[in-house]
């Protein structure tokens, strides 16, 4: 027995020293060789991700508003060009960029990686890519990598469709869909659609020469995984009603969004100044980007969702119809306007100014001349119907908040403001518990610490012409490859105020603009009833903005519209006129006042330097 003792010791050693070989063989295939064989293998095969073909966007008529076009990015692997020498000055010239750049790009693609692929040079059109690809033999560790890009035919509805960014290093560590480098919607359609749009992406195997030349599918594609495009969409905009309102708006500052009541359908959502969308795509898009943001009128900010405006006159439609609800007032009910000095209040005579016309005068004719008085004495009534003051405000508050206005309304946009409707705690707060109906009068004719966007006061007046409804605002009709869109946007929401109280409404705001003291006659449409409300709201900062809020025709409205044009002055002299055009131009497809066109064309509310 004890001369097999060390017999059984040589066994173990045996057994530990293959294990140890083995071990030590595997630590150096997986740790130390890794990146040595990752190159070696590179030099056979090369696999290149495929990106999916990103999805269309079409009007509400299949007219073509986002498209694709081909390109490349110019793709590195840094450390199979640390191993040959190239000729970095041609490569420069070849691809147009200097050395202080070659060596910055290089810098920065080692740092993200040594051994995998990063792209060099983004987005290079069909044409160039062409001449390059003949000379790239000559450059190892760089290739081409065959994508889509973005192109859009109208070049229209910027806002409203987005852009595309780069997706970020934290993003494609947290989301594994992408990589450094890919693109993904930053606003509008791209960005509150991204997922129905990207597709799936795939993979193909390549073998490659010495020089870095295709030789063709490994394997004959066995292992190939092709990419799914992305879903189409159909918007709901009527392009051509976009374009024309973004001529109305050049040279001016605002907003314009429609709205079919019927449905919530956005048929135009214009913010001015816009930009060509064509800019942000391509080599140039961060040059042209730095420029556009940096252009003290911002055309980047998008004032129809994120624009918050006092509503001026506009306003006084919606307490009337809370005053109307409360029994505050009745159809018949007249208040007395002192003209100047229009509502008169407090002992120390304190007033909210208006203009000369003929007093008394009941709510039709308060709407139809737009005065003052009138909705700050209904204002008044209103809060006499209650206890408190705390009590009369909260039920007005409620009342107001069912109109979609102090929330975002669940629209499918992922960017936007819920603009400003104070509780009744932030004057509390402010006024230490002292204050009543007279306190915060301003807020009876739309001004005060009341905030609106453009899409809300357009969601307003579809509830008024629907008599007490609405749809949620949204922006795609259809979805390739689905039945349905969501349901959030296909379920009625009902206003608080009973549906009979907006006929006598809807009855003065016809009289803005048919009345012979309408204050928005030069809006009139022959054979058309368009019901519309003029507003003024105070700019502390300059001339005051001019408002419109309109819908057409009185019965079975077809178009629901709000106006907003910065620095405007009155009403009646830009937003009017601007929607009026923007209602003939959808119902009767042409426009029957031509002198009130050129009027809006020629007008430029921009000061230039």
């Amino acid at each position: 027995m004890r001369k097999h003792k060390g017999r059984h010791k040589v066994v173990v050693g045996i057994i530990m020293l293959i294990a140890f070989i083995f071990l030590s063989k595997l630590f150096y295939i997986q740790v130390i060789n890794e990146n040595y064989t990752f190159s070696a293998n590179n030099n056979v095969l090369r696999y290149d991700v495929q990106n999916a073909v990103r999805g269309l966007i079409y009007d509400r008529d299949s007219v073509l508003i986002v498209a694709n076009v081909p390109a490349y990015d110019l793709m590195i692997v840094p450390k199979d060009l640390d191993d040959r020498t190239i000729d970095t000055l041609k490569f420069c010239a070849l691809v147009g960029i200097t050395k202080e750049d070659f060596l910055e790009k290089y810098k920065k693609a080692a740092d993200y990686s040594k051994y995998k692929e990063s792209v060099f040079i983004k987005h290079i059109n069909k044409e160039n890519s062409s001449t390059l690809g003949e000379s790239l033999y000559e450059f190892h560790g760089f290739y081409l990598r065959k994508l889509t890009m973005r192109e859009y035919p109208t070049n229209s509805a910027t806002h409203l469709v987005g852009y595309l960014g780069e997706v970020n290093r934290t993003k494609a560590k947290t989301n594994p869909f992408y990589t450094k480098g890919d693109l993904n919607g930053v606003s509008g359609i791209e960005a509150a659609y991204e997922e129905e749009l990207r597709g799936e992406k795939g993979m193909a195997i390549k073998l490659v020469d010495v020089h870095n030349r295709d030789q063709g599918k490994f394997q004959d594609g066995k292992f190939d995984t092709l990419p799914i495009a992305g879903n189409s969409l159909k918007s709901t905009i009527d392009i051509e009603l976009q374009k024309y309102g973004e001529k109305l708006m050049q040279n001016k500052i605002g907003a314009i969004v429609a709205i079919e009541p019927s449905t919530g359908e956005i048929l135009s959502l214009i913010s001015a100044p816009t930009y060509n969308p064509n800019l942000l795509i391509g080599r140039k898009r961060s040059e042209n980007y730095k420029v556009l943001s940096e252009d003290e009128n911002k055309p980047l900010f998008n004032r129809a969702l994120q624009g918050t405006y006092p509503p001026g006159s506009t306003f006084k439609l919606i307490n009337g119809l809370i005053a109307l609800q409360e029994k505050g007032i009745t159809i018949n009910t007249n208040f007395n306007c002192a003209g100047d000095m229009g509502y008169t209040f407090g002992i120390k005579g304190r007033f909210v100014g208006c203009h000369p016309h003929t007093t008394p005068l009941s709510l039709k004719k308060g709407i139809e001349i737009s005065c003052n008085a009138y909705f700050c004495g209904a204002y008044d009534k209103y809060f006499s119907k209650f206890n408190s003051t705390v009590e009369a405000y909260d039920n007005w508050h409620s009342h107001v908040s069912s109109f979609g206005i102090g929330n975002y309304m669940n629209n499918d946009f992922i960017s936007g403001s819920p603009g400003k409707l104070p509780k009744s705690s932030y004057f509390k707060k402010l006024y230490r518990g002292s204050w009543n109906a007279n306190t915060v009068i301003s807020m009876a004719i739309g001004q005060g610490e009341l905030l609106l966007t453009p899409i809300q006061m357009a969601n307003m007046t579809a509830i008024i012409a629907n008599r007490g409804f609405y749809y949620t605002p949204h922006i795609i009709k259809e979805i390739s490859g689905q039945e349905n869109i969501d349901t959030n946007f296909t379920k009625k929401k009902y206003c608080t105020i009973e549906a009979k109280y907006f006929e006598p409404i809807i009855d003065g705001m016809l009289k803005v603009t048919t009345g012979e003291d309408g204050t928005a006659q030069n809006s009139q449409i022959a054979n058309l009833d368009i019901c519309g409300k003029t507003g003024t709201a105070e700019n502390p900062h300059g001339e005051d903005h001019s408002i419109f809020i309109a819908f057409a025709p009185k019965d079975n409205p077809k178009i629901a519209i709000s106006v907003y044009v910065e620095n405007g002055g009155w009403g009646s002299t830009w937003a009017a006129p601007i929607a009026s055009l923007m209602i003939d131009k959808y119902i009767n497809k042409n426009i029957s006042n031509s002198h009130q066109e050129k009027f809006i064309l020629d007008g430029n509310l921009i000061a230039e330097d």
